[in-house]
């Protein structure tokens, strides 16, 4: 069941919604908005510098508040976005989708530019260790800047008028931002993708959202006491009930050095009977459990 799809459960009682994301317009966290919800569905995409500021607004009030947020959480070849990991923890939301989105890398110049004129490449700092290949054979000689935002170096290029400047970024941003593409696809692993998940303010009831679909996935952060065994017996409470782990990870947590918290992906829905007496043990087991929702898997 494609993301969209899956996301009409969202839309019942908003015809069209407004989402938050970390960057500029033409980031791919704007393709992952579309991905996921439509872009008929969109009314608005409020476009803010931090991960932060993009939790926070959902707290905020009144036409500037956001319905959903649109956030990274994981890249298929740089791995987990940890900031995004410590925000769910720390920040009163839950999980409501998820979707993936190709990272098709472009090289992206001023219109009014040539390639031989380019000094240097600037983008997300992800973004250039993903197209090192391609900058090692290319771009030797150019000087890479590490800037916010992928889209965010191609808005600079535009605004800033830097005609000795290449950007990487997503076709979109040549599109909005009317630059020049001059190299599609100069990613090292063509297989690059990035997994968004869409979060909101949780509601105060503390109901779900979405009802079972039969192909669901529940994530959960949890902590248990620093003694030997704690880990395993709290794993046993998923696996003793035949349910898979599709990602387990852990963060540190804030003034209790070398103790951890560990992000977990697993089969199920609180809902479904299996799951919600998996997740009454799961409690018994650790000192500290949040379940940040189930949803409907897209990835």
């Amino acid at each position: 069941m494609s993301s969209t799809v899956t996301s009409n459960k969202l839309l019942l009682n908003k015809p069209t919604i407004s989402v938050a994301i970390q960057g500029e317009l033409g980031a791919y966290s704007q393709q992952a908005v579309y991905s996921f919800f439509g872009k008929e569905a969109t009314k608005q995409i409020f476009t803010l510098p931090t991960l932060q500021r993009v939790f926070s607004a959902l707290f905020g009030s009144g036409v500037d508040t956001p319905d959903f947020a649109v956030v990274p959480i994981e890249n298929s070849t740089a791995g987990s976005v940890g900031e995004t990991i410590d925000l769910l923890i720390s920040k009163d939301v839950r999980i409501v989708g998820e979707t993936s989105v190709p990272i098709d890398h472009c090289l992206i110049i001023h219109k009014d530019t040539s390639l031989d004129r380019i000094r240097k490449v600037m983008s997300h700092p992800q973004a250039l260790a993903q197209c090192k290949e391609y900058l090692d054979r290319e771009g030797n000689r150019w000087e890479q800047v590490p800037v916010y935002d992928t889209a965010g170096s191609v808005k600079m290029i535009k605004e800033q008028n830097l005609k000795d400047v290449a950007g990487i970024a997503s076709e979109l941003a040549s599109e909005i931002y009317g630059m020049t593409l001059v190299a599609r696809g100069i990613e090292d692993d063509p297989s690059n993708r990035t997994r968004f998940v869409v979060i909101e303010k949780t509601e105060r009831d503390g109901d779900e959202l979405n009802e079972p679909t039969g192909n669901d996935k529940t994530s959960a952060i949890f902590a248990t006491k620093h003694d030997p065994g704690c880990l395993v017996r709290a794993l046993t409470a998923l696996s003793s009930r035949a349910i898979n782990v599709d990602r387990i990870e852990s963060r540190p947590i804030k003034g209790k050095p070398w103790e951890y918290y560990f992000y977990v992906d697993f089969a199920g829905h609180v809902k479904d009977e299996n799951c919600r007496k998996a997740i009454e043990d799961l409690r018994y087991q650790t000192e500290e459990l949040k379940v940040l929702g189930s949803y409907p898997r897209g990835v």
